[in-house]
C-alpha cells in the first residue's frame, strides 16, 4: 500500500489496516512453514506494508500529519 493512501486514512481505518496486515503476515509465516507459499517475498512486502502503516500512525500521533478531520 502507498504511503500516500494510508497518510488519507483516518486514525481508526489505519488501527483497523494494521490489525488486518499482522493478520496477514501471520497467516504467510504459517503457510511459508507448511510449505504453501508460492511466492516468499510476499511476508517482505507484507511486512514493509505494516511498517508505513505504524509510522504513519505515529506521525499522527505526534502532530505531524493533519488529517481531514483535523485532529
Amino acid at each position: 500500500m502507498k504511503i500516500r493512501d494510508l497518510r488519507s486514512m483516518s486514525f481508526e481505518e489505519l488501527q483497523e489496516q494494521v490489525r488486518d496486515m499482522r493478520a496477514e503476515i501471520f497467516n504467510l509465516r504459517f503457510r511459508m512453514t507448511a510449505n504453501q507459499l508460492e511466492n516468499p517475498l510476499k511476508i517482505r512486502d507484507s511486512k514493509r506494508s505494516l511498517a508505513r502503516a505504524l509510522t504513519v500512525i505515529r506521525e499522527k500521533e505526534l502532530g505531524l500529519i493533519i488529517d481531514e478531520e483535523g485532529s
